[in-house]
């Protein structure tokens, strides 16, 4: 039986990160390295979902469908990492848009099984970014990697600043993203929402697979509950059990949501709760597979059980962070616009 891509990519990407200092050491430092051409936002080449054109954003499980055209919101996702391997081509620290090679491993990998999600009640609109390269959080010059973090955001503003002025015409706002994409799309809340006219337009913000704390955003909260609106939820998965290296300090400034109950407290989320995954075969949900418990300013999901779970063997789940409860978030964000509806 053929495997399906994700399961592929989920396979590949956890081998890919074992050892990979040693393996895939950068030979150069940023500066030293070229930098691709910026991205100009008027080329709709350089979207990878925009809401009036095909693309893998418009994918929608069986027995879901896509809603874009009759959407009453807006989602900005910023994607992960997909730049992880050898670089191809002369940039070495951060990814050129006009790479089809890039470009082919975005769209068929987080646009196609995380902006999808949001397709049942938002318009999807996914800039391509000069992203980093996964070595900017493993290089022992910090100073390169922000460097590079910042090149990738000063992409991710231009995209928004033309999406606000050209696409959005003060429709409410879903801010999404997931491990790297996070990073610059906490940077957006900052720069263009918290304490400023456009954070009345926020809906949520699914910032999810770095770590936020309690004091990022002064004046845009943590969410309290599966519909609260103007807030943002996030989390970090991990099988139960496992505690993550990074783990030090005080958990009670990290802030974790189980997108199971949309709830920060501790309280074990049975699997008969779990609305469902979307792992292997894209079209075919898989419900109830999941439970959920925040633990110490992280996720616990006892190891699930799907077609090819045997094979991995990594308790960080990081990967599916999106994917395994990619039901839980679509009705998630369709009851969070119902309830901004109402305000």
């Amino acid at each position: 039986m053929r495997f399906h891509k994700l399961f592929i990519w989920l396979l590949c990407l956890f081998f890919s990160h074992v050892n990979f200092a040693q393996r895939t050491l950068l030979p150069i430092r940023f500066s030293q390295s070229p930098k691709p051409a910026a991205p100009v936002y008027n080329n709709t080449n350089n979207w990878a979902a925009l809401p009036d054109r095909n693309d893998q954003a418009d994918k929608a499980p069986r027995k879901f469908k896509d809603l874009q055209s009759t959407a009453a919101a807006d989602v900005f996702y910023v994607h992960p990492t997909t730049y992880t391997g050898k670089p191809d081509d002369s940039f070495q620290w951060n990814a050129d848009v006009k790479n089809k090679g890039h470009n082919k491993n975005v769209d068929e990998s987080p646009i196609y099984y995380q902006a999808s999600v949001f397709n049942g009640s938002c318009k999807v609109y996914a800039p391509r970014y000069r992203q980093a390269h996964y070595y900017c959080f493993i290089t022992p010059y910090k100073e390169d990697k922000q460097a590079a973090l910042d090149l990738a955001y000063s992409d991710v503003k231009a995209a928004f600043e033309y999406y606000l002025i050209n696409y959005n015409h003060g429709r409410p706002i879903v801010i999404a993203a997931h491990s790297q994409g996070t990073i610059h799309a906490a940077r957006l809340l900052r720069d263009f929402f918290q304490d400023k006219r456009l954070q009345s337009q926020l809906v949520v913000a699914y910032l999810v697979g770095m770590p936020v704390t309690l004091d990022s955003f002064p004046h845009i909260l943590p969410c309290r509950d599966s519909s609260q609106t103007g807030c943002y939820v996030s989390w970090r998965t991990y099988e139960r059990g496992y505690v993550p290296s990074w783990k030090a300090g005080d958990a009670s400034r990290l802030v974790c949501h189980n997108p199971i109950s949309w709830e920060m407290d501790t309280t074990y989320v049975s699997k008969l709760n779990h609305q469902g995954a979307v792992l292997r075969n894209f079209n075919k949900p898989l419900p109830c597979i999941c439970d959920a418990q925040v633990h110490e300013g992280y996720l616990w999901i006892t190891k699930p059980k799907f077609p090819g779970s045997k094979f991995y063997h990594n308790p960080n789940y990081h990967i599916g962070d999106y994917n395994l409860f990619y039901l839980d978030i679509r009705k998630n964000v369709a009851d969070r616009i119902a309830a901004y509806s109402l305000k």
